[in-house]
């Protein structure tokens, strides 16, 4: 009897560890706009099974009125997406929030426009602007660069709106896209742009990281078996995306089917070089570059004075 007794004990306890080893921990990524080339490899690790295998049951959200800085930062979000400038900017009001991978090694923004390609073109044109307080000194600094009058540049307050529709009918001559979606999409559209690429300009204004992958530095502390499950799930997704742009797209039309295909597909074309590039694992960050960036926002006074770079960011937690 008492052995029966024991082998049920013994078997009810192997069950119950089973049942906790299938369990998996839920947390929510929040993105920063609809889904799109830039999110791919999140997306693979979701189809994949790649957070599962992780241990994690991942919820992706867009930001509707809350944007994934202030939901990180309130704990509504485990991760969110962002760009160096905007952890820059809140690192300088002590809002911990931690980049813990870049998607893209470069910047892969630039300035759009249907009438000139160069800054000194820009003279007298109408900019649309989505309300960020880098455009200004970003604008103001390429301009100068190329002898051109920031001064004479018209602001328009568009917000999120399309720019392409807003460039095509004329509503705004100039327009900050990243180049491996809207850019594309212009293409493809038959929309004739001259775009000056951020990475033509590096002389001008330092390259930066845009778009990473940020926690709040509470859950880097509390919860870093998490962190690291998470990335490793997210890295095997982008490796994939490398590897196999053409099945990855596929993957992103299947998570967002009101996207166009063939946009995706030229985009992921386009993007998955970009994404590693040569750095030595996907994701990896370079403290020269948070402190180059943090260090031209001071002296063009959008900060008082630099944020400690090397807080703004980790690779600890990479595979």
């Amino acid at each position: 009897m008492k052995r029966k007794l024991a082998l049920s004990v013994w078997l009810f306890s192997l069950a119950a560890c089973a049942g906790q080893s299938e369990e998996l921990t839920s947390v929510t990524l929040m993105l920063d706009w609809v889904p799109n080339t830039n999110h791919t490899g999140i997306f693979v690790a979701q189809r994949k099974g790649f957070f599962e295998e992780a241990g994690l049951k991942v919820e992706i959200v867009q930001p509707g009125e809350v944007f994934a800085e202030q939901a990180v930062a309130g704990g509504a979000a485990d991760f969110g997406i962002s760009f160096q400038e905007q952890v820059t900017l809140a690192r300088a009001e002590a809002i911990p929030l931690v980049s813990i991978a870049a998607i893209i090694q470069s910047n892969s923004s630039g300035f759009a426009s249907r009438i000139g390609g160069s800054p000194a073109d820009w003279e007298g044109l109408r900019y649309g602007s989505f309300g960020s307080p880098f455009e200004e000194p970003t604008l103001r600094e390429l301009m100068g660069c190329d002898g051109a009058k920031y001064e004479s540049l018209e602001i328009v307050n568009t917000g999120f709106t399309d720019p392409l529709a807003l460039l095509e009918q004329e509503q705004i001559d100039l327009a900050w896209i990243f180049y491996g979606w809207q850019g594309i999409q212009a293409e493809l559209q038959g929309i004739d742009l001259e775009v000056a690429m951020m990475e033509d300009w590096f002389g001008c204004i330092p390259d930066y990281y845009t778009p990473i992958i940020i926690a709040a530095e509470s859950t880097l502390v509390e919860r870093p078996e998490i962190v690291r499950a998470f990335l490793e799930a997210v890295s095997s997704g982008y490796r994939f995306a490398i590897d196999d742009p053409e099945t990855a797209a596929e993957i992103l039309l299947a998570a967002g089917p009101e996207l166009d295909g063939q946009l995706v597909q030229e985009s992921q074309k386009w993007l998955s070089p970009r994404y590693q590039a040569d750095a030595a694992r996907w994701g990896e960050q370079d403290l020269e570059v948070w402190r180059a960036y943090s260090q031209w926002m001071a002296d063009h006074d959008i900060l008082a004075e630099p944020i400690q770079a090397e807080r703004a960011f980790t690779n600890e937690y990479l595979p």
